[in-house]
């Protein structure tokens, strides 16, 4: 078919369909920057005990821990105000009030070393740091310290109290649960997880291998003097007896089992005299807070809680009032939730790691479990207001959303939250992508535009049979 003449015209409605495609690609460009200037603009930081905001009255006192770009400690008065500020240590980890004192709190730290020296041949290294702070005078005293030769995958999450002279630690650099006497400095035991789990499972070896992110002695009940551990990358809580080891049939999940739990942080544990055993964890990369009760020698899940906020939680405390406090990392909050569900409580925080109510106990201590409160489950799904966010019905942002996480590995998609700017929630993103996609299709547009003013001509190929 011979090519059809060409109109005077043409060059004119050309230039005029350009310049409307141009002038959509600007608009779409100038509302995904708006969305992002009004997000960062709106960002949060607690940076600085100027900017960290009161929260609202409690009946107790509230420490909040901060380990990604704020490391900071903050202690809330009841009637919301900070109490204690610190931002010394480059990471805060979990906190634990002392026995007997509650406004005197033990926590680990850990600080991050750039230069060599005697401690540190290959920077970054860490010094990780067990702490004890009296939140009135702020008095801080080193209780434990040890130089370690990476910081990536290095610190020390959690240690917790054993008595007044013995501390049981989580230690990821190395991958192993350790008791220390921390007036000789003596390492009285310890256990390697590789006695257990082979190096082929988990996450790299030896870069970030079991990641150990918890531990917890337990004072009563059945598994009295064992202690609990939190193997991240295994998807495992695991429970160890200083002579026997690993338990293995109390083992909570297993490998890739990412419908029990996926990389959970912080699990507590609930003995019998509150409606346990059962054990209350944040199963962080499927976001969502839920409780697992120990049932003819099975787990059982209970109870489970989440919101369309929730992102990336890495810790949850029942309440001795049964509600639930939970942290929640890239939702930049720590919130209650009472028996029915509901957010009663919420204070916003820079990718927070921890909470704790002091006047109750550690952890979960004072708590009872999902199952003697009769506690119902919510899901995201559950939690939803109802805004459908357009007129016809459809949130685009979050189709959009939807469809990143589908097509990203939910671990990257939580990874590329915690190395963005804190204000940057899923809109942001769904803007940054839209404008980064609008900027290539209208570069690929002038692109062929030039080469057919050039004269380059663009022609498929025609394939004839027997070719």
């Amino acid at each position: 078919m011979p090519d059809r003449p060409r109109s005077s015209l043409d060059p004119v409605r050309s230039l005029l369909s350009r310049n409307r495609l141009r002038v959509a690609f600007v608009v779409v460009l100038v509302l995904s920057a708006a969305v992002v200037a009004t997000a960062s603009s709106d960002e949060i930081s607690t940076a600085s005990r100027a900017a960290v905001p009161d929260a609202p009255p409690t009946e107790n006192h509230t420490v909040v821990t901060e380990s990604g770009r704020a490391g900071t400690i903050t202690a809330y008065a009841p009637d919301g105000e900070v109490l204690y500020y610190n931002n010394t240590r480059t990471k805060y980890f979990d906190a634990d009030p002392v026995a007997g004192d509650p406004l005197t709190v033990e926590y680990t730290a850990t600080d991050t070393i750039h230069t060599e020296g005697p401690t540190c041949s290959e920077p970054p290294c860490a010094l990780n740091v067990i702490e004890r702070v009296d939140l009135e005078t702020g008095e801080v005293e080193v209780v434990y310290e040890r130089y370690d030769y990476k910081e990536t995958a290095g610190e020390w999450h959690d240690a917790d109290r054993i008595n007044e002279t013995h501390v049981v630690v989580a230690d990821i650099v190395a991958d192993q649960v350790f008791v220390v006497n921390t007036e000789t400095e003596v390492v009285e035991w310890l256990w390697d997880a590789q006695s257990e789990f082979p190096v082929e499972e988990g996450g790299p070896y030896p870069e970030d291998w079991a990641h150990i992110n918890d531990v917890e002695y337990i004072e009563e009940g059945e598994m009295e003097g064992r202690i609990m551990a939190s193997l991240r990358n295994q998807d495992q809580v695991v429970f160890l007896d200083r002579q026997q080891g690993l338990l293995e049939n109390w083992t909570l999940g297993a490998e890739d089992d990412y419908d029990t739990q996926y990389e959970q942080h912080n699990p507590d544990y609930i003995p019998e005299s509150r409606g346990g055993p059962a054990v209350v964890v944040a199963d962080s990369e499927n976001g969502r807070v839920q409780e697992f009760q120990r049932e003819d020698g099975e787990w059982t899940r209970t109870w489970e809680w989440s919101d369309d906020r929730m992102q990336w939680p890495r810790d949850a405390d029942r309440l001795p009032n049964g509600n639930t406090l939970i942290t929640d990392t890239h939702g930049n909050r720590v919130i209650e939730v009472n028996q029915s569900g509901e957010i009663v409580w919420q204070v916003e925080s820079t990718l927070p790691y921890e909470a704790e109510r002091l006047e109750t106990g550690a952890e979960s201590e004072g708590g009872r479990s999902a199952q003697a409160l009769g506690l119902e489950s919510r899901t995201a799904a559950e939690s939803d207001d109802g805004d459908d966010g357009g007129p016809l019905g459809v949130d685009p942002v979050g189709v959009v959303t939807n469809l990143i996480e589908t097509l990203l590995p939910h671990r990257i998609y939580n990874a590329l939250f915690f190395v963005a700017p804190v204000w940057m929630g899923a809109t942001e993103f769904v803007a940054i992508g839209v404008a980064l996609l609008t900027g290539v299709i209208w570069a690929g547009l002038e692109l062929r535009w030039r080469l057919r003013d050039a004269g380059v001509r663009f022609r498929l190929p025609v394939y004839r049979r027997g070719d």
